[in-house]
């Protein structure tokens, strides 16, 4: 299997058709917008309101700049001031104009996390399927107490009460059982790894999320073989290319499976650093809601969440929307 690459002068040849695919269909708005939030167009720029925090999103280039682009950098500063809420502003390394990080850090923005997308092509990747450990299985889950047993697992791995997690994945599963796979590794009765696969509709795309797995068990194929069954799936459905962004460890763990590295420099608005600690720690963080969840629905990038959003608790991590929260929930 060929790995896709990236050079310093840009993308190569194997990289090309992927990252034009990923800037084609997965930086617009999905199609149907959850209850409670909404899409707003501010020129070039993509505005959701209504989530946990504020997001913003354009197309590879924003086609404006110099002072103009500097105006629509403030407007969204400002709205989402003026809703008291922070924001994030998704940039991506090839964006243009190739001044716009260092425009926003001008506005008072805080680079967070860098992360790396990844994208495969789904039928590759679900070729060569590694031997699991002795003593492990696979089985794809629906049910609400396997959810359960999954945000346990979650909560050992990260230190984090994820108990959330569980009511997220069952509200997915009731809403839209055709937009998402859940399958766990057992052994002994145990959940010992977990992760999903978020189908995209009208898209060629579908995302791989989760992926936590007990230390333990680690290092000894599960993850990979995770990897595999959710492309086979993927695969099996008529997808053309896997999805999913994550840190360094991620990049290096799928490399092996032929995937598209291109790092994405998120930044955070105004507040978004507010909870005190050091930025950028990337430090998991716990969620609590401020109500019942009233409905389940279609998240930013595919994934399906339950509204009213969560808030987070101020002693934990000081990045909202921090990269490993953004794994599991983007």
């Amino acid at each position: 299997m060929t790995t896709a690459s990236t050079s310093s002068t840009g993308p190569t040849a194997a990289v090309q058709p992927l990252l034009s695919a990923y800037d084609d269909q997965m930086r617009g708005a999905p199609p149907t917008p959850p209850v409670g939030v909404t899409y707003e167009q501010d020129g070039p720029l993509l505005r959701i309101v209504g989530q946990f925090r504020g997001f913003v999103s354009g197309p590879r280039d924003l086609g404006v700049d110099g002072d103009a682009l500097d105006a629509l950098i403030v407007r969204q500063r400002d709205f989402f001031a003026a809703r008291g809420e922070a924001v994030e502003w998704k940039t991506r390394a090839h964006d243009t104009p190739a001044d716009l990080t260092e425009r926003l850090g001008a506005a008072g923005f805080v680079p967070e996390e860098r992360e790396t997308v990844l994208i495969g092509r789904a039928a590759e990747m679900a070729v060569g399927e590694p031997p699991l450990p002795d003593g492990v299985t696979l089985r794809r889950v629906t049910a609400d107490e396997d959810m359960r047993r999954i945000a346990a697992m979650e909560s050992k791995v990260w230190g984090q009460d994820w108990s959330w997690l569980a009511e997220d994945l069952v509200g997915r599963v009731a809403a839209a059982p055709d937009e998402i796979a859940v399958y766990v590794a057992e052994a002994d009765g145990e959940v010992v790894s977990a992760a999903w696969l978020a189908f995209r509709a009208g898209t060629e795309f579908a995302s791989l999320w989760g992926g936590s797995t007990l230390a333990e068990w680690r290092g000894r194929g599960i993850y990979r073989a995770l990897v595999t069954v959710r492309a086979a799936l993927a695969a099996a459905r008529g997808v053309t290319y896997l999805h999913v962004r994550g840190d360094h460890d991620d990049a290096l763990r799928l490399d092996a499976h032929g995937q598209l590295r291109r790092p994405r420099l998120p930044y955070g608005g105004p507040g978004a650093h507010r909870f005190g600690g050091r930025a950028g720690t990337g430090r998991c963080c716990a969620r609590r809601r401020r109500s019942p969840p009233s409905n389940v629905s279609q998240a930013p990038d595919g994934h399906r969440r339950t509204v009213p959003s969560r808030t987070r608790d101020a002693s934990c991590c000081p990045n909202p929307g921090c990269r490993r929260c953004r794994r599991a929930l983007p």
